[in-house]
């Protein structure tokens, strides 16, 4: 079933310069790049796109993390593309997550791990949305 899903690739992966290696990791697994953005984002945007963590002990270090700098926004399609980009992502903490993932292979932390993938279709219909108006269904 072809979907649709956001990946972002978050400031520490821009920073790095893994944007090309993480992009190359998706297209070769053959999802279909759609829409990308670099990109900067605030405080609110943070906030629509992490509403269900904003209550939660974590989320104030996240909104700071991912507000630092600029991200990569990114539309992807293909066959299963939700959990295609979540079994490529890995874990989200690096220091467990497998070898051969992203954050397996590159990141080693839990909170500054790369990449964000909607976890299920519903998700990736609402965070398209909000990235990327001109797509939503």
């Amino acid at each position: 079933m072809t979907q649709r899903t956001l990946v972002l690739l978050k400031p520490d992966a821009v920073k790095r310069g893994l944007v090309g290696e993480i992009l190359s990791r998706f297209e070769a697994k053959g999802l279909s790049l759609v829409a990308m953005e670099l990109r900067t984002i605030d405080s609110t945007h943070s906030d629509g796109h992490y509403a269900e963590h904003v209550e939660r002990d974590f989320y104030p270090p996240l909104r700071d993390f991912v507000t630092s700098g600029p991200l990569v926004a990114v539309v992807l399609e293909g066959d299963e593309a939700v959990d295609v980009v979540r079994l490529l992502n890995g874990a989200t903490d690096g220091r467990k997550a497998l070898p051969g993932t992203i954050r397996g292979d590159l990141s080693l932390s839990n909170r500054e791990n790369l990449v964000h993938g909607s976890d299920s279709p519903e998700s990736a219909a609402r965070e398209i949305a909000l990235w990327f108006p001109g797509l939503a269904d």
